[in-house]
This record gives structure tokens, C-alpha cells and sequence, in this order.
């Protein structure tokens, strides 16, 4: 198990740099997403599956599908056309396909063998309690509801400050109603 779980943070590692290296946006993304995966194959072999569902289901589900389709969308110039067939090379693909084959056979090998965690002691010794969503959620709302009000104050400011930056210049298309000129 170890070093699955070597191979996975080497995967995580190299990904985030070309993530963060890339020049390309949507290859910066695509890279984002094998990191995040790489991460809950860690967290899944720390023995907590939950998070690593909610790693994929989440963050490498949706909030990266939602990052590639603005992308894909902000990118309306004539050039998006000429980037777009050059993705269909397949010499583009082979990194990140290496790296997903890898991350597969990881989690293929941990399903079928699942050996114990801790070496020299057999799997029925090892006591494992199942952490449930309905115990994460006690312990978030009890223990640590202090980290969950400041993340919702964190997220009450993003969203104010995407809306703020996001608010065009309010236009005024009656002439009498425009700053500068005044009436005519």
C-alpha cells in the first residue's frame, strides 16, 4: 500500500505543477482535475472513502466541469478554432493518458488485493470504524462548527466580491439621463 500511496502523491505533485506551469487554461484545468483525483486515491488509501467520493464527486466533478465549460465559453475569438484542432493531436494526449492508465490500475490493484494497512498484523486484528456522513455532519455542526461559520463567512465575501467585480457600469440611453453632457 505504500507505495500506491507514492506513486498517487507523485501523480498529484507532477499534476499541480503542470497545472500550475501550463499556459494553456483548459490543459491547466484538465491537469487541476488528475491532481484532485490523485488526491482521493491518497485519502482513500488513508482509510477514509467518504472523502475520497466527495473529492471526485465534488471538486473533480462538478466544480471543474463548471471551470471548463466558462472556459469553453469565454473563448469565442477565432483562434479557439485553430486551439481546438490542435488538441485533437494525439502526440497531446499522451501525458495525461499515462497518468490517468497509472491512477486506474492504483485503484484496480487496491480493489482486488486490499491488504492490510499495517504490516505484520492481520486484517481481522485491525479495528475499523466506518465514518458515516451523518457522523461528519454531527462533528461539523458540535466540535468544529466555528471553521464552518468562518468558511461560510470566506464564502459570503467570494460571492460578494465576484458580484462586484462581475457589475458592469450601469448605461444610460436616454440623453437627458447621461452624466457628462447633461441636457442638450
Amino acid at each position: 500500500m505504500n507505495i500506491l500511496f507514492y506513486i498517487s502523491a507523485v501523480i498529484a505533485i507532477v499534476a499541480t505543477l503542470r497545472m500550475i506551469t501550463g499556459k494553456n487554461a483548459v490543459h491547466a484545468l484538465l491537469y487541476l482535475i488528475v491532481s484532485l483525483l490523485a488526491v482521493s486515491v491518497i485519502f482513500f488509501l488513508l482509510g477514509a472513502p467518504f472523502v475520497a467520493a466527495l473529492e471526485v464527486i465534488i471538486y473533480a466533478g462538478a466544480i471543474m466541469v463548471l471551470f471548463v465549460f466558462v472556459i469553453m465559453m469565454l473563448n469565442v475569438s477565432g483562434d479557439g478554432i485553430k486551439k481546438e484542432k490542435a488538441l485533437l493531436t494525439p502526440g497531446i494526449w499522451v501525458g495525461p493518458s499515462i497518468i490517468t492508465t497509472v491512477l486506474l490500475l492504483e485503484m484496480v490493484y487496491m480493489l482486488v488485493r486490499q491488504p492490510s494497512p499495517f504490516p505484520g498484523q492481520p486484517i481481522a486484528s485491525i479495528v475499523r470504524t466506518e465514518v458515516t456522513p451523518a457522523v461528519v455532519g454531527a462533528l461539523l455542526f458540535t466540535k468544529y462548527i466555528l471553521v464552518v461559520e468562518l468558511s461560510a463567512f470566506l464564502l459570503a465575501a467570494g460571492i460578494i466580491g465576484a458580484y462586484h467585480l462581475g457589475q458592469k457600469e450601469k448605461v444610460s440611453h436616454h440623453r437627458y439621463l447621461k452624466k457628462e453632457g447633461g441636457p442638450v
